[in-house]
This record gives structure tokens, C-alpha cells and sequence, in this order.
């Protein structure tokens, strides 16, 4: 290896990398700093950290670096919060879309619900951690600090469960959630398994008291239902199916959704998963249409309205949006739209809402880029962002949540292309 070389931090990157004055990205380092650095192709390698910034803390995850999980403990709160909503700015002004920009909300709470662990087979034993960053080498860990205390038992629960799956030989993924009832656990990676198996597994929940243990979606046993959130948005979501990180920034976006509704009486929720707007949209008197491409997850959003009293009507659908995006005649009776996509975006959707009458439109959105992207598509179809409101539920990581809210001020355009 060579000899280290000495650099200048200009700035924090969208990952949470300490950009030197050339670019490259320098893990661990702060704006401001003179650092020791070992240049490995387009990445470096923090040595030592010359000249601190004063924005510097000590993290407090005994992990933290060595996993590739957080991204920025090591930086102060307040500059923090700068620069996750810097990362929604930065995506907004290479779009060219101005609007009023909120301060960042934090979504932490109690801490992430959910974590997806990986097993390998390490000196003759399976070992559950997360990945190094920009490496497939895995750090076992004993707890992650930044999951809420039901999860923490997590990784002795995942090596456990591969005991019958060849402690970890085979490499799997456990995604667990912590539910009201339980853990729910779904395992990936190992295949379809014979009927001894399944019932070494079935016994295994029983003894480490799992709500449900499933297999690539296929549930081996459900001691308990796995339902998430509260009031009127409880429901169980399939096995690995799309939650919110954390319960407050569900409860969050939830809330932002609801608050310029007005008196929008019938609301369509796009991309829906297992319908914690849509629950909430309905607990508020307005009727609403429901469309998500998982099968499952709309089966879950029926069962928890049918569950439900005192709901307005929900009609929900298994609908590919991408493909078979709700159209003109559709959306025109509508008083009011969210969307909430992947990380994808919803591009074609927003192709057919620019050219719609619906007066509200409001996005929920996990990528900032893919977000302006469709926002300047129904700015271009007369639109006017109103707002956006960065939401911090994935936090010391890059990635961060927001919604932003579109009321229509022009007439209805020709059709975009």
C-alpha cells in the first residue's frame, strides 16, 4: 500500500463521505479537515484526522465505521440536520424547482422497526451482522443500537434459524420486524425446504416466541398476526412487505398527508402499500381509492378495513402503476391524489396527473432525485409546489424521506409525452 497523503475536506457528500478538494470521497471525514488518507482507486481510506472539525462528536455505536450501516454519527446535530436537508435542496435546485422548503423533521423515535440481517457461516458457525461499507466481508454484531429494543435480539434469533438451513453455508437474509405480537421474520436466500424442515423451523419459532416465520413470503407458522401501527392504520403486512422504517415516520408522513386535505372528499393513494394514508385518509370521513402493484399488500390493507369500524369506503386494487397508471377519466373525479413510489419514482403516474383536473396532489417520496424529476413533470402540466417537507426516519444515513404538496393553477394542459 502507499504511503498516505495528506488532503483537504470540501464538503460532505449525499452518502455521508467527506469530499476532498478532487472529489474523491473520503468515509468518516468532515468539511474543513486535514486528514491522512490512503487513495484506493476513486475511493480513499480515512488514516487520521489531522486538523478535526469542531462539528466532529464521538459516535456511539461501538460498530460504527465498520459497518457499512451509518454513514455520519460522527457529525454534530445541528450541521446534520443541514445537510440531510441540503441533500432535498441540492435535488431540487438541479431540477430548477423552487418552493418553500421545510426545516428537517425528525423521524427517529424509539428507532428503526425493521432490519434485514445477513447469516453467513464464519470459523464453523453462523454469524448475523450487516455488511462493511463497499464490501461483501460481514460484521457479526451482537445488537444494532439504532433499531427499536425489540429488534435487538434480532441477530441471536437469525443465527439460530439457520441452524437448520446449514448454519449459514448457504448465504441467507433474515428481514425482521418488530410487530405489536412479536418478531416477525422472513427468510431469503436458502430455497424451498422439505417438510422436516419446516417443522424443525415451526418448533424453533415456537421456542424463540416468533408472531410469524416465513419463507420467502411462504409463512411457515403464524403464532401471532404481525400487526403494525396504531388506531385505525393496524394491519399486518405480508411477509417482507414494505413498512416505514421507524413508527414515528410513519406517523409523520402520515400527518403531513392528511393536513391539506381540506375538504377533499374523495382521495386516490397510489402506490399504497399495505395502506397506513389510505386507513388514515378513510378514518377521516373521505372515500378512497386504493392501487399498489403487490397483491399481498393490498389483501392487507382489505382485511384491516374490513377489520375496522367506522371507516369510509376504501376500494382498493392489485394495479401495476408503472405500467397501467391511472388515467384522465379516473383522476378527474377525484378530489384530491398521493403517491408514495420506490425509490423508481412514479414518472408515468405524474405524466397522466399533469395532464388531470385534480386540484391537490400530494407526494411522498424516499428519493429526492427521482422527486423532482416528477415534480417538474406536473410543474410542466400546470402545477405549483407549495412545499416540501424533508422527513429524517433513516437516520445517520444518506437517505432521507419527504412530501411535498402540488395544487393545480393552470388549466389542463395537452398531453405530455
Amino acid at each position: 500500500m502507499s504511503e498516505p497523503e495528506t488532503l483537504t475536506i470540501a464538503r460532505l457528500g449525499a452518502r455521508g463521505d467527506g469530499l476532498a478538494e478532487d472529489g474523491l470521497p473520503v468515509p468518516g471525514a468532515l468539511p474543513g479537515e486535514r486528514v491522512q488518507v490512503h487513495r484506493e482507486g476513486r475511493h480513499g481510506t480515512l488514516v487520521a484526522v489531522e486538523t478535526p472539525s469542531p462539528e466532529r462528536i464521538a459516535p456511539f455505536c461501538p460498530y460504527y465505521s465498520a459497518c457499512g450501516g451509518c454513514a455520519v454519527q460522527h457529525l454534530a446535530p445541528e450541521p446534520y440536520a443541514d445537510w440531510k436537508r441540503g441533500i432535498v435542496e441540492g435535488a431540487l435546485a438541479q431540477a430548477r424547482i423552487e418552493t418553500q422548503l421545510a426545516p428537517l423533521l425528525d423521524a427517529r423515535g424509539e428507532g428503526r422497526r425493521r432490519i434485514v440481517l445477513h447469516v453467513r457461516e464464519i470459523e464453523g458457525r453462523a454469524r448475523a451482522g450487516l455488511m462493511a461499507a463497499r464490501s461483501h466481508a460481514l460484521v457479526p454484531l451482537d445488537h444494532c443500537p439504532i433499531t427499536v429494543p425489540g429488534l435487538h435480539r434480532a441477530p441471536a434469533v437469525a443465527e439460530a434459524l439457520a441452524a437448520p438451513l446449514g448454519h449459514g453455508r448457504k448465504p441467507l437474509d433474515m428481514a425482521v420486524t418488530a410487530a405489536g405480537a412479536g418478531l416477525d421474520v422472513d427468510i431469503r436466500g436458502h430455497g424451498p425446504v422439505s417438510e422436516g424442515v419446516r417443522g424443525v423451523l415451526t418448533r424453533l419459532a415456537g421456542e424463540l416466541d416468533l408472531a410469524r416465520l416465513s419463507l420467502h413470503g411462504d409463512v411457515v407458522v403464524e403464532r401471532r398476526g404481525p400487526a403494525v401501527g396504531e388506531g385505525m392504520a393496524r394491519r399486518v403486512p405480508p411477509p417482507g412487505g414494505f413498512l416505514q422504517a421507524t413508527a414515528s415516520g410513519e406517523a409523520a408522513l402520515t400527518a403531513l398527508v392528511l393536513e391539506p386535505m381540506g375538504k377533499a372528499k374523495r382521495v386516490a393513494d397510489l402506490f399504497c402499500g399495505s395502506g397506513p394514508f389510505a386507513l388514515a385518509l378513510a378514518a377521516t370521513g373521505r372515500e378512497v381509492h386504493a392501487a399498489e402493484g403487490d397483491a399481498g399488500s393490498i389483501q392487507a390493507l382489505t382485511r384491516a378495513y374490513r377489520a375496522a369500524a367506522g371507516l369510509s369506503r376504501i376500494d382498493a386494487e392489485a394495479r401495476d402503476l408503472f405500467r397501467r397508471p391511472v388515467l384522465g377519466p379516473e383522476l378527474d373525479r377525484l378530489d384530491a391524489v398521493v403517491f408514495d413510489p420506490p425509490r423508481a419514482g412514479a414518472e408515468a403516474q405524474a405524466r397522466r396527473l399533469a395532464e388531470s383536473k385534480v386540484p391537490l396532489v400530494v407526494g411522498v417520496a424516499c428519493d429526492p432525485g427521482t422527486f423532482a424529476r416528477d415534480a417538474a413533470i406536473l410543474i410542466a402540466g400546470g402545477y405549483r409546489l407549495e412545499r416540501v417537507t424533508p422527513v429524517d426516519q433513516f437516520a445517520w444515513s444518506g437517505h432521507v424521506e419527504l412530501v411535498g404538496v402540488f395544487r393545480k393553477t393552470a388549466p389542463k394542459p395537452r398531453r405530455l409525452r
